[in-house]
Formats: structure tokens, sequence, C-alpha cells
């Protein structure tokens, strides 16, 4: 018997499959999408049996698969053959396709760390009825005797809740013993008191359509703010668990999943696995190991949750599908949507994609019935949408207010004195975007990627917030060495400080990417936000959506144009989505809320947009630029980046892809480039872009195919293709 292996090592010169003998201690064993380990050169390393095969003629002499890594823990068919799909999709080696299918704690690279998590039980070793004529005779009372009552009452106790030298002597005399329960980092219950609110009407007619759909349709959920989308998935989740089938659910931010996933622990306990990556290695091995014993039928998570090996899927919902966070930006750049859309085929089982602002290219599928259309129009219970201001930035700069207006100043006030809770967005981190010298011009950049640094006064540190270089800060400009360095440009740490002075009774919380580094700081900042501990939430964009506080009701957001002047075509639909998400956090109860958005532009078609709280506007205004300058989604985009440390040979080897790709695609396609790419120096390496807009075009795929291979055995140059990129 034969193994056909796919070892561990991520490369496209070794993306094949290598034969081996399977010895006769593991036949019977050994299956298909089983971790194993395999003399590979000098060295023992893993990987996955692709095929078993009964004969196999070969000129040089095999070698035998040393071990099965883990029985238990086996790719099923569905992946395997989506790792294939992955593959075909972004052109990435089929090794790195399942690797990311797997948690950390389960990469196919060598890891012996067993993350298997138990607790010692003090069982008896006697029958009870031996046990109790022990007592009879033994007179004492004392801790030995204590416990072993305890044992008669309970079929076990922890041992770490006893004494030591009790427990030590009771297993001495033969009257007890330790036993050893693998246990679950995370293990929660459900709370059989929850209140299971009535749908609205279009809530149910929501419900209705999706619940009763058999095959795989894609339905968009198109649903203001505060509309009560995830009522409607807790209720599609619940009508599918009932059907004894199981369901994921996929959120983008992790700072989503915390309230999201209490509510589902309320309804199903234990029977709910997370995946994000604020778990640790033991923790995302357990609740993988859940899933694949099938004790769990609902999976809550960011992207990676979508390869989770679910059996028996009945329905996977996306929650604000716009989010880019869906889309992997390294290799393999998958988009967690299309993984969906396979599994939903394989399981025959309806995609619910849903969000208040979708993707240009998901509401126009949804408009032209490739994708079911279903609307939620109105905010459920009480709440309605806020009332939104433009306030004119240019005004108030003259009035010496830099960061926060009059208004909004009046507006804060206010709802402090009315004890109700305020959220400024300002989509930065850290102190300052920029230092510059005044005197001779100096300005901090990152050695590796010629980008300026983030200053974050708290540790005095300057950051790029791309390749991660660190440096301090001096006092005095290291090129001239005088006393002239400014401060140019906001960040959420600048902010904070302003509203302390401002506001120097107000209770204030940070949410940005530097205060919620460590394990469970999502979940703190959010629970105590929501519990009053604090009357005002500062962050980033990771405060912007599908968050849920019903005494919020004013939200600032600040610099809100900046995100309009990137170079990017869907900069507007990204600024538009970011807005009218964060203006949706106010007055989601009772109260009426109320939206206050600086700019340096109150005219911008976009924030006006927001103001009037009108998406069909923005689609109609935005889907006319796209058709006009070819853009998703009229059209299809490739993006091709060529990157080498030497300037001259990345320049030269893009002009001749470039090149090729004008020859070798259809004469409807358009090749632009190359160009510098919007990032061209990231880690000491230069960066050029080709971008190829197409409708449909059967030769591409294979000029693509092409190119890559060319440059597989290249180590001078890299070429990285992303298809159906989010950024160009």
């Amino acid at each position: 018997m034969y193994a056909e292996i796919l070892i561990e090592y991520p490369t496209k010169k070794i993306d094949k499959y290598f034969t081996y003998i399977v010895p006769e201690n593991l036949q019977g064993i050994i299956s298909i999408g089983m971790k194993v380990k395999v003399p590979f050169g000098n060295k023992i390393i893993n990987g996955f049996v692709m095929n078993i095969i009964d004969n196999y003629n070969s000129e040089y002499e095999l070698k035998e698969v040393v071990d099965v890594v883990d029985e238990e823990l086996v790719l099923n068919k569905e992946l395997m053959d989506l790792g294939k799909f992955i593959q075909d999709k972004t052109l990435c080696p089929l090794i790195s396709a399942y690797q990311t299918m797997l948690p950390s704690s389960l990469k196919i690279k060598d890891n012996d760390t067993n993350y298997n998590f138990y607790k010692t039980y003090i069982v008896l070793n006697k029958s009870k009825e031996e046990i109790k004529e022990y007592l009879k005779n033994y007179k004492k009372i004392n801790k030995q005797s204590e416990l072993l009552n305890i044992l008669l009452e309970n079929e076990k106790v922890i041992k770490k809740d006893y004494s030591v030298s009790s427990i030590k002597s009771l297993i001495e005399k033969d009257l007890v013993k330790e036993i050893k329960e693998q246990e679950y980092r995370i293990n929660k219950e459900s709370n059989k008191l929850v209140v299971k609110h009535e749908l609205n009407e279009e809530q149910q007619n929501a419900f209705d359509v999706i619940s009763n759909c058999n095959d795989d349709t894609t339905f968009l959920l198109e649903g203001v703010t505060g509309s009560g989308k995830t009522e409607v998935y807790l209720n599609l989740i619940n009508s599918c668990v009932n059907k004894g089938k199981t369901a994921i659910l996929l959120v983008p931010e992790i700072s989503l999943t915390m309230q999201i996933i209490n509510r589902f622990y309320d309804w199903f306990g234990s029977s709910v696995a997370v995946f994000h990556s604020a778990l640790s290695n033991g923790e995302k091995y357990d609740e993988y190991l859940k899933i694949i014993r099938g004790e769990v039928s609902v999976v809550i998570g960011t992207r990676s949750a979508i390869f989770t090996p679910l059996e028996n899927i009945g329905i996977i919902i996306v929650d604000e599908e716009h989010s880019d966070t869906y889309k992997q930006d390294n290799t393999p750049r998958y988009n967690a949507i299309d993984i969906a859309k396979e599994r939903c085929k394989y399981h025959n089982s309806p995609l619910v994609l849903g969000s208040a602002t979708p993707t240009l290219e998901t509401r126009a599928r949804a408009l032209k019935g490739v994708y079911k259309h279903i609307k939620l129009s109105k905010r459920a219970g009480a709440g309605t949408l806020p009332n939104v201001q433009i306030i004119d930035m240019v005004e108030e700069v003259k009035k010496k207010n830099f960061i926060f207006s009059e208004e909004l100043i009046n507006k804060i006030n206010d709802n402090l004195k009315n004890k109700e809770q305020v959220i400024i967005l300002l989509n930065r981190r850290g102190y300052s975007t920029t230092i510059n010298c005044s005197n001779c011009g100096f300005t901090y950049k990152c050695p590796n990627c010629d980008i300026t640094l983030t200053y974050h006064k708290s540790t005095n540190n300057l950051r790029c917030h791309y390749c991660g270089y660190m440096t301090k800060k001096e006092d005095k400009c290291p090129n001239c060495h005088e006393d002239g360095l400014n401060y140019l440009g906001l960040g959420t740490e600048k902010v904070e400080l302003e509203i302390n002075k401002l506001f120097p009774d107000a209770r204030v919380v940070r949410m940005d990417q530097d205060t919620t580094s460590k394990k469970g700081a999502h979940e703190r900042i959010i629970e105590d936000f929501k519990n009053l501990k604090y009357d005002i939430l500062l962050g980033t964009q990771m405060i912007s959506k599908g968050l849920d506080f019903p005494n919020v009701t004013l939200v600032g957001i600040l610099n809100a144009d900046s995100s309009l002047n990137i170079p990017d075509f869907r900069s507007n639909e990204k600024t538009f989505a970011l807005l009218y998400q964060a203006s949706g956090r106010a007055g989601r109860s009772n109260l009426k809320g109320n939206v206050i958005i600086q700019t340096f532009n109150p005219d911008n078609y976009v924030l006006n947009c927001v103001k009037n709280n009108d998406f069909n506007s923005f689609y109609n205004y935005e889907m006319d630029i796209r058709r006009i300058l070819k853009y998703p989604p009229y059209y299809y985009l490739t993006s091709l980046k060529v990157i080498s440390n030497d300037y001259n040979l990345a320049l030269e080897n893009a002009t001749k892809v470039c090149d090729y790709l004008k020859k070798n695609v259809d004469e409807t396609s358009v090749v632009l480039g190359p160009t510098t790419a919007s990032l061209f120096k990231f880690n000491n390496n230069y960066r050029f872009q080709i971008v190829v807009k197409y409708r449909f075009d059967n030769k591409l795929i294979n000029a693509l195919k092409y190119l890559d291979s060319i440059y597989i055995n290249d180590n001078k140059v890299n070429l990285e293709i992303d298809i159906d990129p989010l950024h160009i």
C-alpha cells in the first residue's frame, strides 16, 4: 500500500504529491485527509495524505510513512475539494489552501505541543459499601473522612480543591484514585430565561422566505442600521438547528463577535463554537475538536471560521458582508464569501449576506435577480434613525477649533448632563500621523517602507503600521539637532487627550489596535461601556458597525472626508459605509439619536447621502462612475504586483509582464500599467502594479498561470497575483 503525500512546504516549486510506502502497522489506520509524519531529505516533516493506492512502480527507492500525527483530526472530502477550489481560484500552492483551513495549533508544520487540556479528579476506588464500612471503623473526623463522605454523595471531585496530604494518604490506602478527563476551555451553558423577541412584520417575512428555501439560493438581507438583522439570524439558525442541521455565522470584526456570541450562548449554550484571532491556541484547538466530534451545531467567527469542518450545513450567514476583512490579503488571497458560496452549493443550503450598506457588486446582483433581495426598511422596536448634521471645519478652524467643533462640544456636554453616552469615531490610531522639523524639513519615515511613521505618545514610539518597524522619538530633530519638531495629523491618542481636557469629568475609554492587543480587551471594553462604566467611547472603524448600545444618543465623526482622498476606486463606497454604519450606533432605543459629521468638504455628495440616509442615490451615483471607468460590477479586476529589492529589476520585469498580458488576453480586456503600487516600497522591496479589467476573458487565466509558472523559480523577482482585489 502507498500514500501520496502533500508536504508542509508552501512553495510552488514543490507543489506536488510525493509517494511513500505505508508500513504494515499503519495500514488500516491511515486515511485521506490525515496529517502524517514523513521523511523528506534529511528531515522528518508533516504532510497531508491526498491519495491511497495499492500499486506504484518507481525507479527510485521509496521511503516509509513514519507515523500518524492525529487520527481524529482529518480533513473531510468537502474540505479537500475546497482546497483545490481555492488553488484554482487564487493560483496559490495547494498546501497553502489546506494550511489556511486549520487553526494555528493544528497547522501542518511540525509542532509537538500538546494542546489537550485535562482536569484531575478524585474518585472512589472501592464500592460505597466498603467505604461506609471503613468509615465506621475509622473514628476520626478529619479531612480524610470529610473527603470520603463527599465522594459518597458525589461521583467525583476536583483534586486541586482538597488537601494534597489527605488525598495522598487515601490513595496509599487504596480508597481513592486520580483520574484525568479532557476538558474544553470554553464551555458555556444556555440561559433558559432568555427573552426571545417577537419578530416584526418585515423580520417575519425575511425569516419565512429564507427558512423555506431548500436550495443554495443567495439572499441579500439589506436592512437599515438597527433593523434587527441579528434577531432574524437567531431565528433562522434556531430553525435550522431544530431540523437537525448546522449553521455558520461570519462577522467581520472580533469586537462584533463578543456581543453576538453572548446572545447565541443564551440561545444555544455549549452547542456554539467560536473562532477568531483573540482565542489562544489551546482554545482554538478545543473549539475545532468540538466541531470535528460533532458536538456543536453553530459556529460563529471571523473570516477563517468559514473553513470549520461542520457537517450537514443548513445555512451560512455573512453579517456586514460589505466589510473588506472577509478578503485575505496574503496567500491564499481568498474571499470568505466565495468559500461560503461553494460550501452552500455542496450542502444545497441558502447563503444570507446581511448589511445596511452592501457592496455595489452585491446590490447590483440582487437588483438583477442573481441574488434574492429582502429589505428591512425600518428600525426594530422603538428606535428611529438619527438626525445627521454636517459641520464645516473650515469655519471652525477660523475659530481655533481644530479637533472638536463648537456644535459637537455643546452636544457632548448635553449628553453628559443627561447621563447619555457618546461615541467618537476617528479612523486613525496613534497620536500624530507625521512628525517633521520646521527648521530643516526632516520627516520621520520608515526605513523599510518609505512612508511616514505614526507617533504613539503613551510609549514615545514611532511606528510603521505596515511592516511593524519601531523607533524611539528623540526630543530634538535627529537631522539638524534643533528643537523644531512639529506634530501633524490626528490620531485617537491625541483625541483622547483633547477629550480629557475639554470634558475633565467624563469617563473615557479608547478602543483601537493599541488598546485591544491584550486577550479579552475587546470584550471588556464593550461590556464596560454597555454597563455604563464609561461616558465616551473613542475608537477607530472597529466601533463603527454591529455594536448595540441602547444609551448611545450621540455619534461624532472626526475627519470624515480623510478616506475620500485615498487613491482607490472604492474610496467613496468605503467612506459611505463607514459613516453610515457609525451613524447607526446612535438612537437604537427609544432615545432620539444625533450624529455630527465634521468635514472640510461639506458639499461632498457622499457625505450628503449619509446625512439624508439615502443609500439609493449614492448607489446610482457611484454606479454611473463605475460604468464609465470600467470598474466592478461592470468589469472584473485582476491585480499583478512585480516585487524586487532591486528597483531596476522590478521595473524591467513589470514591463515584461505587462507586455505579455497585452498580447495574450482578450481584445476586449484592458491592461493598465505598469505603475508604482500605492505602497511602493514595503519591507525594502519595490513594488510595481499591473491591473487587468475584463468582462469575459477565457484567455486570461491561462496567461496568469503561465506568468505564475515563469516566476516560480525566480529568486530575485516575485510575482503576486490577486484575482478580484478589493483595493488597487
